[in-house]
């Protein structure tokens, strides 16, 4: 198969071979995590296999041309391992997963057997249960431009080009109240508009949930606390005195890019885009029908 060298297939040929199996999963926070199904701890490309962590994978389900490779990790959850609060966080959600054949004997005698994310993790009964995505699992996502009025970029992605670091636009601080994670409050954080966070986000810059982040439902400010509700809250402890970062919103409007963030010319939209009643308009004899203008 593709991908097994030379010194791979001869061992395999051999007939008793020393292969055990090793996983390492990459969060996107840079936290790397090694296990092995083998009785002694393995070491390559920097990364450190624990034995006996009670990691295992179901039969790898592989196949030719776009079909997506899947498989199934299965394991304990363990403080030296992969723990339960930093599931219920979210740190392992898109997390990067590589499997190896290894020959434990000589562990540069190896074979990448599968590459991929972390999809569905389910937990349950002390253990956790997580669907392993191919790498053409990202074939099935829809691409290119929709012809819709409202626009298709991200906040101060590469389309957008607007960046967000510019005065006016993100707030750090502390907040002075939270409540269950999800409703934060700042005393007298003026200087913005009522709704300027509104659909936009807010960062955890440290402690114990640092990098986790949510987006903003509701930014109401009375004139002396601003309150930001997220639509869900952050999964992770958040102590008095953290770091946070709030993010400006954008409701993806013609009016909102040219007038907020004067960042027409990156516009991913269609404001032109005629509406339904203007596609259905039937000619009358009275009045104008030369169509006039949209805007």
């Amino acid at each position: 198969m593709s991908g097994q060298s030379e010194a791979f297939l001869a061992h395999a040929a051999e007939g008793l071979t020393t292969l055990c199996r090793a996983w390492a999963i990459s969060r996107t926070d840079g936290v790397t995590f090694g296990f092995t199904d083998h009785d002694r701890t393995l070491a390559f490309d920097g990364i450190s296999f624990s034995a006996e962590t009670g990691l295992s994978a179901s039969a790898l389900a592989q196949s030719t041309g776009l079909s997506v490779d899947n498989t199934e990790a299965l394991g304990a959850l363990t403080d030296a391992a992969i723990r339960e609060d930093e599931i219920e966080a979210g740190r392992f959600d898109g997390a990067e997963v590589r499997a190896w054949l290894v020959n434990w004997a000589d562990p540069d005698v190896r074979w990448l057997q599968f590459r991929g994310t972390i999809g569905e993790l389910r937990r349950a009964g002390g253990a956790f249960h997580a669907e392993l995505r191919g790498l053409t699992e990202a074939l099935n996502r829809p691409l290119g431009r929709i012809y819709q009025k409202p626009c298709t970029a991200v906040l101060g992605d590469g389309q957008c080009r607007f960046d967000l670091s510019e005065p006016g636009y993100r707030h750090d601080g502390p907040a002075d109240r939270i409540t269950d994670g999800r409703v934060f409050e700042w005393d007298m954080l003026a200087g913005f508009e009522p709704g300027w966070f509104q659909r936009g986000r807010l960062d955890v810059l440290e402690g114990d949930a640092a990098g986790l982040w949510g987006m903003v439902k509701h930014d109401v400010f009375d004139g002396t606390v601003r309150r930001i509700e997220l639509w869900e809250p952050i999964r992770g402890p958040i102590a008095s005195g953290d770091q946070l970062r709030l993010t400006a919103g954008c409701d993806k409007r013609f009016e909102t890019c040219r007038l907020k963030f004067n960042n027409l010319l990156n516009f991913q939209g269609f404001p032109d885009l005629p509406s339904d009643d203007w596609v259905m308009a039937y000619p009358k004899s009275s009045g104008s029908n030369s169509g006039g203008s949209l805007r």
